[in-house]
């Protein structure tokens, strides 16, 4: 990371986007202290995060990435692992808030069904939905999304992209993702080339100023064409703060 600084406002959905090694992922795992930056600082609230404990810090983050950590266990269990204690009607209203429920329901024994090491025994779209009642469970205020949605197939994707819309509500998330249908739905977008910040703004913007993101979209839409139309996603309204 070169003079990195950006200022996400309560609330706020931002994109990290960038090719391939820019820094992106690396940026997101500051916020939970998976990293501790040689300089500088990140704050929540205006806090130091270095002033909080790791576990009090770590209950405020929720993570969704690319490979779902899933463990040796029940159904309910891999949910309740959000957050200790969490309840059986809880886990259930996760499950249908992520639409994983109607999967759970048909497998051997529901949420008793018994997981295989790292969840083998589910698709890629089952548990992704599965790490999305996670964190339903856990209800944190800061969400990371790492590339989600990356090789699900076309009726996955949309299955887990609902899931994700509804864990988004109310949260501030970071969303680094390659999906164009993710993207255009952060208020703001960062585009990382080489540890540092290219370019600021909404998706809209970005396009009209020819640079980094408007190479990076089009070749993007390329993928999608070769395939299907891609699907028009409204933008929200949002603000921004950058420094």
């Amino acid at each position: 990371m070169d003079d990195v600084s950006f200022d996400v406002r309560s609330g706020e959905v931002v994109a990290l986007v960038g090719p391939s090694g820019a820094g992106k992922s690396t940026i997101a795992q500051l916020i939970p202290r998976l990293y501790d930056p040689d300089a500088g600082e990140v704050r929540i609230d205006g806090s130091d995060i270095r002033s909080f404990t790791l576990d009090s810090l770590r209950r405020q983050v929720s993570l969704v990435l690319q490979d779902t950590i899933l463990f040796r266990g029940t159904v309910a269990h891999n949910i309740g692992y959000g957050r200790a204690g969490a309840t059986r009607d809880e886990i259930i209203a996760a499950a249908v808030r992520a639409n994983a429920h109607e999967f759970i329901e048909k497998m051997p024994a529901g949420y008793d069904t018994q997981l295989s090491e790292r969840a083998t025994n589910l698709s890629g779209g089952q548990r992704q939905r599965i790490a999305i009642a996670r964190a339903f469970v856990r209800d944190a205020p800061l969400l990371i999304l790492d590339e989600p949605t990356t090789g699900l197939d076309a009726e996955s994707f949309h299955m887990v992209l609902q899931g994700l819309q509804e864990l988004m509500k109310g949260k501030t998330t970071i969303i680094i993702s390659h999906d164009l249908d993710l993207i255009q739905r952060a208020d703001w977008i960062l585009v990382i080339r080489r540890g540092r910040i290219e370019q600021t703004g909404r998706h809209a913007e970005l396009l009209r100023e020819a640079g980094l993101y408007a190479s990076l979209h089009a070749r993007r839409v390329g993928e999608a064409d070769a395939n299907q139309e891609p699907e028009v996603v409204a933008l929200g309204a949002g603000t921004r703060s950058h420094r």
